[in-house]
């Protein structure tokens, strides 16, 4: 996967909002890995910032159609991870601002 390409997907993936935090999946930090195969599937792996979310269903479809649009990309699967574990000092600076972390 190009560098492009990476760029285009994790852009995508800023449209996929956290419901409880109300901030986007990638600068929360929870976008752990992208590899996408020869045949144009997705894998992306990534966490939620809490075990056992019940929204973890509701957070995958987003992700699945924020990539929807993306031609290169075929087929999206989402691995949820817990390892390594989510904390705060993942999230991004804007992130960090937004919610009021130091």
């Amino acid at each position: 996967m190009n560098e492009e390409l990476k760029e285009n997907i994790m852009g995508a993936l800023e449209l996929v909002i956290d419901p409880e935090l109300g901030i986007d999946i990638v600068n929360l930090g929870l976008v752990y890995d992208l590899e996408m195969n020869d045949e144009g599937n997705l894998t992306v792996t990534m966490t939620l910032t809490a075990m056992g979310c019940p929204l973890a269903g509701t957070i995958v479809d987003q992700v699945k159609r924020a990539l929807a649009d993306i031609p290169e990309i075929k087929n999206v699967d989402v691995d949820i991870v817990w390892n390594p574990p989510w904390n705060k000092d993942m999230m991004s600076r804007y992130a960090k601002i937004a919610l009021g972390i130091r």
